[in-house]
C-alpha cells in the first residue's frame, strides 16, 4: 500500500491543557480510518493541525512525503488535504456552484470560467455519487445535501486525503447510511479518508482501522475486523460502559397539555394541530425525520414563540405571557437542539453561562447585583458533578469541545430543578461514556417527578428512555404507542406518516401477546 499521510510526534497545548501529547499516525491510499475518543480527547485539535488551522507546538505533518509548513491551510489544500467540518462553512445566499468555486480562481482573473467549473463539478458529482443541483441556493438545501456540497468542494480542490469531523452529527440514520456507502465507494476509487466519530455502529460499519485517543494520547489502534463495539467503548473511556436501564414509570398529574397547536412561519417547519399530554414522572418520546416540525415544537413549548392557534397549559394554567422568562419561571427547562447557537454564549465565561437563565434567582443576585462568589462556587460544583472537562470557571465557553458544552448545558438545566424538561437531541455528538451519563441524568429527573419531553432522531435513544412514543410527520403527531412495543419497523412507518399501517402492526403484536 502507498502511504499518503504521516503525523509524527504532534504535541499541542492550550494554556495548561495538553490537547495532543506526542501523537503519531499514518494513512494509506484508499484507506478509511476512524478517529475515536471521548469528548475533549483531542481529535478535532489533531485534525485542525493537519489541515493548518492550528500550529503544533512540536511534530511534523507529511502528505505524499512532503512536509507541510505549520499553520498554513492553503498549503494543506494544495498538498491534497480537504476537511469537512462538523458545522458547515458554506454561504447560504450563494449557489452550490458559487460555494464550490470560492477561492479557487486568481483574484486578477477578469472573468470567472463558470462553464468549465460547472462541467468539472458535474463530473466529480457523477464519479463519486454525490448528486447536487449546481444552481440551488445553499439556504434551500437539506443538511444531507449541504454535506455533499462540502465534500464536493474538497474534491474540487483535488483532495486525495479527506477529513470529516463528526460527519453524521446532524444526519438522520438513513442519510448516514447513504454517506458511508458513498465514502466506501470513494475509498475504492483511491481517496483516503479520516473521520472523527463517537458512534460505534458507524465506526464498525465504515472504517478499515480505528485509532483511539484518550486524554490527548493514542491509547489503542485496531483493525476494525479484529475488534468490537464493546472493546472500543472500553478503550475510549478507560472502563466498561453500560447504558442505564429505565425502570417502570409511575406517572402522576398532567404537567403539560398541548391542545390543537398550530404555528407557521417561525421556528422552521410548521405545526398542524398538535395535541398531547405530559405527566409527572414519565418520558414522552417524539421521534421524526429532521425537518418535520420537532424543532418548532421544542421552541414553542419552551417559550421562544407563541402558537398561531391552540393552547398550551402548564399545570392547568396558560403562561401569563408566552416567552422564555415566563416559561422558565413556570418550571420549564430546555436542552436545545443547537448548543452553539441556542445553548451558550461562547465569548462569555463559564460561570456567566451557568447563571444565564437564573439571573433573577436570590441564589445568584441580590437587589439587582450579581453574587459572583456564589455563582462561581455553583459553577465549580457543576463542572465536577457533570464531569465537564477542559472548563474553568473563568474560561470562555467557546473553548470547550461540543460534548463538554452539552454536559455544561445539561447541568445548568437540571440543577435548576425543572418540573418539565424539554430534551432536544440531548446526546447528539457525545461519546459512549457521555451518552450513558446523559441518559442516567434524564432517567433520574423523570424518577424525581419531572415530565420529560424527549425529542430525538435516534431510534435507540427514544426506545431506551421513553415510556410512550409518538412520531412527528408533516407537523402532525401520531397516536402514542408504549415504548415496550416499539421497534425499528413500527417507528419507521410512524415517522413516514403511515399511521394506519403502524396501528395494524401494533394490533397484531397485542393479539400475539394475548395468546
Amino acid at each position: 500500500m502507498t502511504r499518503v499521510l504521516e503525523l509524527d510526534g504532534i504535541t499541542k497545548r492550550f494554556g495548561a491543557t495538553l490537547a495532543n501529547d506526542d501523537i503519531s499516525l499514518h494513512l494509506e491510499r484508499g484507506e478509511i480510518v476512524a478517529l475515536l475518543g471521548e469528548n475533549g480527547a483531542g481529535k478535532t485539535t489533531l485534525m485542525s493541525i493537519l489541515f493548518g488551522h492550528y500550529t503544533a507546538d512540536a511534530g511534523t505533518v507529511r502528505v505524499h512525503g512532503q512536509t507541510l509548513p505549520p499553520g498554513k491551510s492553503r498549503a494543506a489544500i494544495k498538498a491534497g488535504v480537504g476537511m469537512v467540518h462538523q458545522h458547515f462553512a458554506l454561504a447560504g445566499n450563494l449557489t452550490v456552484l458559487e460555494n464550490v468555486m470560492t477561492g479557487t480562481e486568481p483574484l486578477w482573473r477578469l472573468r470567472s470560467d463558470r462553464a468549465a467549473a460547472r462541467d468539472r463539478l458535474a463530473k466529480l458529482a457523477d464519479r463519486f455519487g454525490l448528486p447536487v443541483d449546481p444552481d440551488a441556493r445553499i439556504a434551500d438545501l437539506s443538511v444531507g445535501e449541504c454535506q455533499r456540497v462540502e465534500i464536493l468542494k474538497a474534491l474540487y480542490n483535488e483532495a486525495s486525503v479527506l477529513i470529516l469531523d463528526e460527519p453524521t452529527a446532524v444526519l438522520t440514520t438513513q442519510q448516514a447510511e447513504q454517506l458511508f456507502a458513498t465514502l466506501r465507494d470513494m475509498a475504492a476509487k483511491g481517496l483516503s479518508i479520516i473521520f472523527i466519530s463517537h458512534k460505534l455502529n458507524e465506526v464498525m460499519a465504515a472504517s478499515d482501522r480505528v485509532v483511539v485517543l484518550r486524554g490527548g494520547r493514542i491509547v489503542a489502534e485496531r483493525a476494525t475486523r479484529d475488534t468490537s463495539k464493546e472493546e472500543l467503548a472500553e478503550l475510549m473511556v478507560g472502563h466498561k460502559v453500560e447504558r442505564p436501564k429505565r425502570p417502570p414509570a409511575r406517572p402522576g398529574a398532567v404537567l403539560l397539555e398541548a391542545d390543537d397547536l398550530h404555528l407557521s412561519g417561525r421556528g422552521g417547519a410548521p405545526l398542524n394541530g398538535v395535541s398531547f399530554r405530559l405527566r409527572a414522572g414519565e418520558t414522552l418520546g417524539i421521534i421524526g425525520v429532521s425537518g418535520n416540525g420537532q424543532t418548532t415544537l421544542a421552541g414553542l413549548v419552551s417559550g421562544l414563540y407563541p402558537p398561531d392557534q391552540g393552547a398550551l397549559r402548564i399545570k392547568g394554567a396558560s403562561l401569563p405571557r408566552h416567552d422564555v422568562p415566563h416559561a422558565i419561571a413556570a418550571g420549564i427547562g430546555r436542552i436545545p437542539e443547537d448548543r452553539h447557537a441556542e445553548g451558550v454564549l461562547g465569548d462569555m465565561e463559564t460561570w456567566e453561562n451557568v447563571i444565564l437563565e437564573r439571573l433573577w434567582s436570590p441564589d445568584y443576585a441580590r437587589h439587582g447585583i450579581i453574587r459572583r462568589g456564589a455563582a462561581r462556587a455553583a459553577t465549580e460544583r457543576l463542572l465536577k458533578d457533570y464531569d465537564v472537562r477542559g472548563a474553568r470557571v473563568n474560561s470562555r465557553v467557546r473553548l470547550l469541545s461540543g460534548g463538554n458544552m452539552q454536559k455544561l448545558i445539561l447541568g445548568r438545566v437540571l440543577e435548576a430543578g425543572p418540573s418539565i424538561l424539554i430534551a432536544a437531541q440531548p446526546s447528539r455528538g457525545l461519546d459512549e461514556g457521555a451518552i450513558a451519563g446523559v441518559h442516567r441524568r434524564l432517567i433520574e429527573a423523570r424518577d424525581r417527578g419531572a415530565g420529560v419531553l424527549l425529542i430525538s432522531e435516534d431510534l435507540d435513544e427514544v426506545i431506551a428512555l421513553s415510556d410512550r412514543i409518538r412520531a412527528i410527520a408533516g407537523g402532525r403527531l401520531s397516536p402514542a404507542i408504549p415504548a415496550a412495543r416499539a421497534n425499528a419497523q413500527l417507528l419507521g412507518l410512524m415517522m413516514a406518516g403511515d399511521w394506519d399501517a403502524a396501528r395494524k402492526i401494533e394490533q397484531e403484536a397485542e393479539a400475539a401477546d394475548a395468546l
